[in-house]
């Protein structure tokens, strides 16, 4: 969506300059004009202006422990009594990041010129989930902001906390096996040509393993550029592909099935899902809507397709488990649950607990993967150099002991 920058007049007589995203820049100066804005000035973002702008929201993006951070502090002080635009601007002067200093010192501004929070958060979709718009919006309604916000900034930390783990358990033997790659690319062009040489001049007959080293070395050392020019292009086509709405539904579904983390992002998932609809439900929000704000937040095509299919079950009057029935992805236990809640009329606290359950759960997983990880690690990586060196030195000493 294009962006535009305006300078305005509030209706207290203040200059304020800003970037409002809009279809067109008709509908852009509308939207100023709904917050009885005097527009001054509003052009689009062009040329290298443009990408300047997208530059630096990409090196200052905001992330998940500042996000966190920010909740966390704005309860604090909402149930100290602080008033809400004083809040949010005392939270834009603490932070660090340039580009969040700046979204909540419009935010400020916002609520000060009349508009409620969530209005103001509307304003900065990508910063703000709808699943946090419309947790806020029920705190509104209902007068209970504070309680919500406690309520958000615990949930929040416990995401934050898990998706830690999570990062942490899979970065790791990426980085051991991205390393094991580089490392084996340059043994395979310039180390192992250079041993096979003799055994090559010495025409002598060769073990299997021998001969795919040699030639595997010898097509690599030839056609390096190759390789490479090949990883990049598949890594950019990929890159693209998974951006496309097949794509990404193929590529989330064949992560659900990859083994040990396939389960591990299934019950992930689950708690995703029970955690936003308890949450949700407990904040007045009919299930129709929770759903739908569920499906946008779960950043899963798979869930975010069944989820759809379920609020067409739903509509259609039947059970909330309907759709999640025919998905493998869905663990048994957690759609038994579901059904007892949905039959007994305590839905919202059954989804509490299972997502607790599968949050437990998780939290297990991720540890004992962590452990399990490292010495799988060594075992592939002896496995690997075993064969390599076994290659090369066996033909050695078979020549040797002929000579």
């Amino acid at each position: 969506m294009p962006s535009y920058k305006y300078q305005v007049r509030s209706a207290d007589g203040r200059i304020q300059s800003g970037i409002v995203e809009a279809p067109t820049q008709d509908a852009a100066g509308e939207a100023l004009l709904e917050r009885d804005y005097q527009i001054l000035a509003l052009e689009q973002y062009k040329g290298v202006e443009a990408a300047a702008q997208s530059l630096t929201m990409l090196l200052n993006r905001i992330t998940s422990k500042e996000m966190v951070a920010a909740v966390r502090m704005l309860s604090v002080m909402v149930s100290a009594s602080v008033p809400l635009t004083d809040a949010v601007r005392n939270i834009s002067h603490q932070s660090k990041n340039p580009n969040f200093k700046v979204i909540l010192a419009d935010i400020a501004n916002e609520i000060e010129g009349g508009a409620r929070l969530s209005e103001a958060l509307e304003r900065y979709p990508k910063v703000f989930s709808q699943f946090f718009i419309n947790m806020i919006r029920s705190g509104e309604t209902t007068g209970q902001l504070s309680e919500v916000l406690n309520y958000l900034a615990d949930q929040q930390e416990k995401d934050y906390d898990m998706m830690s783990k999570l990062k942490g358990a899979l970065s790791y033997p990426a980085i051991i096996v991205l390393g094991m790659g580089i490392a084996g690319f340059v043994m395979m062009v310039y180390v192992v040509p250079k041993l096979t040489a003799v055994l090559t001049e010495a025409n002598v007959p060769l073990p299997l393993s021998t001969r795919i080293l040699i030639g595997t070395s010898g097509f690599m050392a030839e056609f390096w550029w190759l390789i490479i020019i090949g990883s990049v292009a598949f890594a950019v086509s990929f890159f693209y592909w998974i951006k496309t709405e097949y794509g990404r539904w193929v590529w989330d579904g064949f992560k659900l099935k990859i083994p040990i983390v396939g389960q591990l992002l299934r019950e992930m998932y689950v708690t995703r899902f029970c955690q936003a609809m308890s949450t949700l439900m407990k904040g007045g929000v009919t299930m129709v809507q929770a759903l739908e704000i569920a499906a946008s937040v779960m950043g899963n095509a798979v869930w975010k397709r069944m989820i759809i299919e379920t609020i067409q079950e739903v509509n259609d009057g039947n059970s909330l488990v309907t759709a999640m029935q025919r998905e493998k992805n869905v663990p048994t236990m957690a759609i038994q649950m579901l059904a007892v809640g949905e039959e007994t009329g305590r839905l919202e606290e059954v989804l509490h607990r299972v997502g607790e359950f599968y949050s437990r759960s998780v939290a297990n997983m991720t540890a004992n993967m962590m452990t399990l990880i490292e010495p799988i690690i060594m075992i592939i990586l002896g496995l690997a150099v075993g064969t390599m060196v076994s290659a090369i030195m066996i033909p050695m000493y078979n020549l040797s002991s002929a000579v």
